[in-house]
């Protein structure tokens, strides 16, 4: 129980000494006002239960439209502050959702966050679910489970008072003796209450753990379901629709067999919480009926009484209530406190890169004592020495598997199973390109420059077009597209150079960055590159012959971690143009 008090703590805690606490400590006040004043109705509205029903028993025709009249004032009194509290209630949950969401989005990707996630041995599941639904959730349900622990606290102190003084004693005889128990309706919701709360915790228990594996196995049906979308071309091409309903339907019977779990505890939960809440209907009533029959209570005052005992064993019974909210909720901290720990993890050196990448003034990347391995350990670069200058053209070959993509992640400073010290010239520009580009959701002059802000002239955007092959794409710059399925692989890797003609670094890695078009159009895009950016460094990764003449030199892999690297002389630089 501490652990989860600690983890609410942790969630909660930062918002409220945020930015912006005043506003939410603003609203949370007026919330907290409106919650009491709807209580302090509630109070006179049990008052008018007594006076009502006197009127009905003493046929009082004279005071019956007055009373009702006085109800609708004290109901349109309760419901107007009923909807205001929910309105500002829904205002503060979408400011802390805002920041709460902003905060949970930089964590995720800040330092390569989202991408380092994917080695981290206790893996988070599903983080764009935590990020856009759990957090919801959790402040939904954190501010209706506050409000309602609130009302029924102050619901409970208030009609306390009311239900001792309704209750008289009630006399118990025993032997020839007899004792009193005064307040006895307090004592019998008490009890009535905690019987309650008992019966509700043992069979509702085990629902926190369902609904955390519920929101688990939701969340990966649905992302089944996102992959088949995303790539639907590849499917279709290779007829894979059945086994495609096969893997989804395996995942949806994870979530169907845990469904039935939930529906067979919520039935057991139902039978205690239905039974409860109906037999609180009567139970006032027995408990009074002695009182009433012997005439030391009126009509009134019976309905008063069994009001008053509604609304404080109904204080009582606020875990009851609420159990099913109480486990959801549980399940939805538990799932974002996992998230937390997991980003802090990431943030530790545990899997950051141990590379040392310092900032230096001269043009030059320089690679010293560097060491790259596999998740499990396989070394596949050993201590590798490198100098890359201004200018320079490298061409890294080898046996597919033997690691060169994966140095290229390492000098990018995104893969965390490497050592040693990579020097990078602090003013200088360097850009990767990996073999499939990505492209965001937007316009297509957004997508050219990404991820840069569109900053450029629509000159420039026409021209590095027109230079990669993709003019017939000019009059579509303002369309706002899925560019990733409009554009064939071999479209997005011309607009990818296209983007390096934008945006002139100094050093440019290409990792296989021209597999998907012809040798024709490859040297096209070489020359663009060797033409428009004579300054800058070119280093590829690719196994086509015809890449060696657009580079000076070589970085061969064997396969076991051994490396050579080697002068094209006269090879070089576009004699194959």
């Amino acid at each position: 129980m501490s652990e989860f008090i600690e983890a609410f703590r942790r969630l909660a805690i930062p918002y409220w000494k945020s930015e912006d606490k005043w506003r939410a400590f603003a609203l949370l006040a007026v919330i907290v006002a409106f919650n009491l004043g709807m209580v302090y109705f509630l109070v006179e509205i049990n008052h008018w239960y007594n006076q009502f029903y006197n009127v009905l028993q003493t046929f009082n025709k004279a005071a019956f439209i007055p009373a009702i009249l006085r109800f609708c004032l004290l109901a349109g009194a309760y419901i107007l502050l009923a909807v205001y509290m929910l309105y500002l209630s829904q205002m503060l949950q979408i400011r802390w959702r805002n920041w709460l969401t902003d905060k949970y989005l930089k964590e995720w990707l800040n330092h390569k966050a989202y991408y380092r996630i994917n080695f981290d041995g206790a893996a988070t599941d599903n983080p764009d679910q935590r990020i856009s639904e759990d957090i919801n959730s959790y402040i939904s349900q954190t501010i209706n489970l506050g409000t309602s622990l609130l009302s029924s606290v102050v619901s409970l102190f208030s009609f306390l008072g009311i239900l001792w003084g309704l209750s008289g004693s009630l006399p118990i005889p025993l032997g020839a003796h007899s004792f009193k128990i005064p307040g006895y309706m307090v004592w019998a919701s008490l009890v009535y209450a905690v019987l309650g709360t008992w019966l509700t915790i043992r069979v509702g228990y085990p629902l926190v753990r369902l609904n955390f594996d519920q929101q688990r196995y939701e969340a990966d049906f649905r992302f089944s379901m996102v992959r088949v979308r995303e790539n639907s071309e590849s499917i279709a091409l290779y007829g894979g629709e059945g086994q495609e309903q096969t893997h989804l339907m395996g995942r949806f019977k994870s979530l169907l067999e845990n469904f039935w779990k939930i529906m067979k505890r919520q039935k057991r939960l139902s039978w205690v919480t239905n039974s409860y809440s109906q037999a609180a209907v009567i139970f006032p009533l027995l408990m009074a009926a002695p009182r009433f029959f012997s005439h030391q209570m009126d009509l009134g005052g019976l309905m008063q009484t069994a009001d008053a005992f509604g609304q404080v064993q109904g204080s009582f019974s606020f875990l009851v209530s609420s159990y099913a909210t109480i486990a959801s909720w549980h399940a939805v901290i538990n799932r974002l406190i996992g998230f937390s720990r997991t980003m802090d993890r990431l943030e530790s050196t545990e899997l950051r890169p141990a590379t040392k990448c310092l900032c230096t003034p001269d043009r030059a990347i320089r690679i010293e004592s560097f060491n790259v391995a596999l998740p499990d350990g396989r070394l596949v670069v050993r201590d590798l020495e490198l100098d890359i200058q201004a200018g320079a053209h490298l061409l890294i070959t080898g046996p597919s598997g033997c690691g060169k993509s994966t140095l290229i992640r390492a000098m990018a400073g995104i893969w965390p199973f490497c050592e040693g010290t990579a020097l990078l010239p602090e003013s200088c520009k360097i850009m990767f390109l990996p073999q499939k580009p990505y492209l965001p959701l937007g316009t297509l002059s957004n997508a050219l420059c990404y991820p840069h802000a569109n900053g450029y002239r629509q000159e420039d955007f026409e021209r590095v077009l027109e230079q990669c092959g993709l003019a017939h794409l000019i009059q579509k710059l303002d369309k706002d597209k899925d560019w990733a399925h409009v554009l064939s692989i071999g479209e997005q890797q011309r607009l990818a150079f296209s983007r390096i003609l934008l945006v002139k670094p100094d050093f440019v890695f290409l990792d296989e960055a021209t597999a998907s078009v012809d040798e024709k159009a490859e040297a096209e895009l070489y020359k663009e590159l060797q033409e428009n950016l004579p300054c800058s460094a070119v280093i590829s990764v690719g196994h086509r012959a015809t890449l060696v003449a657009w580079h000076s030199e070589t970085l061969t892999f064997g396969g076991n971690a051994n490396w050579v690297r080697s002068s094209l002389g006269d090879q070089r630089l576009g004699v194959y143009a």
